[in-house]
């Protein structure tokens, strides 16, 4: 979502005495996936709002809640897909890097924990 549609949605929760107030969980939503999605500076996240720290750190502690809570939607799930990698051995396993630069190669998560409950 966009910063500024994002600024307009906060702005009508705004008091007269410019306090957040009452702000719905779609909003808190929005507002904690676009801190999750910036790159930048907080100071400049809060500035592309138009609101100060103390006031979008609050309703983030809120959102953030209410996302542990379970409140929000499931995210749908999106395989990422990368172009050009190519897998660095046969292994389709698992790979340890041993001391002196051995590497083992696991095919199955059994054989490793069993391979570590002997080497300890």
């Amino acid at each position: 979502m966009d910063n500024t549609v994002l600024k307009k949605k906060l702005s009508t929760f705004r008091s007269s005495e410019g306090y957040l107030v009452g702000v719905s969980p779609d909003v808190l939503h929005d507002l904690l996936r676009a801190w999750e999605g910036w790159t930048g500076k907080s100071k400049d996240f809060y500035r592309s709002i138009g609101f100060s720290s103390t006031q979008i750190a609050f309703l983030l502690g809120k959102a953030k809640k209410l996302a542990r809570e379970g409140k929000f939607p499931a995210e749908e799930f999106t395989e990422v897909q990368l172009d050009g990698v190519v897998s660095s051995g046969p292994c389709s396993g698992i790979e340890l890097q041993w001391e002196r630069g051995k590497v083992i190669r696991f095919p199955q998560v059994d054989q490793l924990l069993e391979f570590l409950k002997k080497a300890a």
